[in-house]
């Protein structure tokens, strides 16, 4: 009832969509209402976009479907990315995939083992498949920490083309080592993921009701909104930031990567209201080791070709900072394999931390 009651939330929200295209094009509203209304599509349009790879991955086997999931969970926020990415918003991308890793971990997760420790005492999962994820973690922070320290160290010296160098060459390490994992959790130890249909995603949903082709075609029409949609939102950006007195940062760390995640963040925590936390620690740290290993890497290849300048993966030092603290939660609650609601409170204690202060850093 609860994943029906989900689903129907998330088809009344299209009415934004429409909604979007008529403030921007006939009305030329506002950019705060563009932004509102274009963020709200997306919310279900992201929905649709799960829904559909869910399906297919049920068509086509666990393998490919595990690979399906791996590759369009985070599509949305990649999406949203790229059009940023294509506008010269370099500050707006570098926030979204940092807010999108401690989004995750500790606003996802938290939310997850809170309202899973409310229902269940005591909750546990695969500690082994945890931890690999925790461990991928931590190389990611070390992918956003080198570079940044690197830059601190030329910093007055001819080194911009060294530093892009280096984000460039670590992008690719991130990549392979993305393509490994995906390998591991696939091939040679989905045997740690068994029952979790995949360690990047998953659905309440059962069989597959619908054939390959109507999951196609929702697939594809799904990304079309959402790419319309993130055009609107990446067009209206600035000036509702100004507006609202937001800076970017805090717009691409926070609202932007919880608009992108919202189907996902839901299905997570039903996950854990089922005491299936297996399944809601694999879409929280699955999903930040997507953006971290893969959505970032891609981006900084994207930029030389659509943007009008190459991206680097310098992170401002307070998101370093605020990665390295999700991180290292992570590696520790995922130590002992196990979680209640109180770990819920702090993880969700921690984010709300951050988010002051992301709101509070000047402009």
């Amino acid at each position: 009832m609860r994943l029906v009651a989900k689903e129907n939330a998330l088809l009344l929200l299209l009415v934004f969509v429409p909604a979007a295209l008529l403030l921007e094009y006939v009305f030329h509203a506002s950019g705060i209402a563009v932004f509102a209304t274009a963020s709200l599509a997306i919310i279900p349009l992201a929905g649709l976009m799960g829904r559909a790879t869910e399906e297919l991955a049920e068509r086509l086997g666990e393998g490919i479907g595990g690979l399906l999931n791996a590759t369009f969970g985070n599509a949305a926020e990649l999406i949203i990315a790229i059009m940023a990415l294509r506008a010269g918003l370099h500050d707006l991308v570098k926030a979204s995939i940092t807010g999108s890793i401690i989004g995750n971990i500790l606003l996802v997760f938290g939310a997850s083992a809170l309202y899973g420790g409310l229902r269940h005492r005591s909750q546990t999962f695969n500690r082994t498949a945890a931890s690999l994820g925790a461990t991928l973690l931590v190389l990611s922070a070390i992918g956003l920490v080198v570079p940044a320290i690197f830059h601190h160290i030329v910093a007055g010296n001819p080194g911009l083309a060294a530093e892009r160098e280096l984000s460039l060459e670590i992008a690719v390490v991130l990549l392979a080592t993305y393509a490994f994992s995906l390998v591991f959790t696939l091939r040679t130890h989905r045997h740690l993921y068994v029952g979790d249909a995949g360690a990047h995603g998953l659905s309440e949903a059962g069989p597959a009701a619908g054939s390959v082709r109507r999951a196609l075609i929702l697939l594809l029409a799904a990304t079309a909104g959402v790419a319309v949609m993130s055009e609107l939102l990446v067009g209206a950006v600035e000036e509702a930031a100004h507006a609202l007195g937001m800076t970017e940062v805090f717009v691409g760390v926070i609202l932007v990567a919880v608009i992108g995640n919202a189907a996902e963040h839901s299905t997570a925590i039903l996950m854990a209201g089922k005491n299936r936390m297996d399944a809601a620690i694999n879409i929280a740290v699955g999903s930040s080791i997507q953006i971290a290993l893969f959505v970032a890497p891609l981006l900084v290849f994207l930029s030389y070709v659509i943007g009008p300048r190459p991206m680097d993966l310098i992170f401002t030092t307070f998101e370093v900072v605020a990665v390295a603290i999700a991180v290292g939660i992570m590696a520790f609650i995922s130590n002992d394999g196990e979680s209640h609601w109180m770990e819920g409170v702090q993880l969700l204690a921690v984010y709300l931390i951050l988010a002051l202060a992301f709101y509070f850093l000047p402009v």
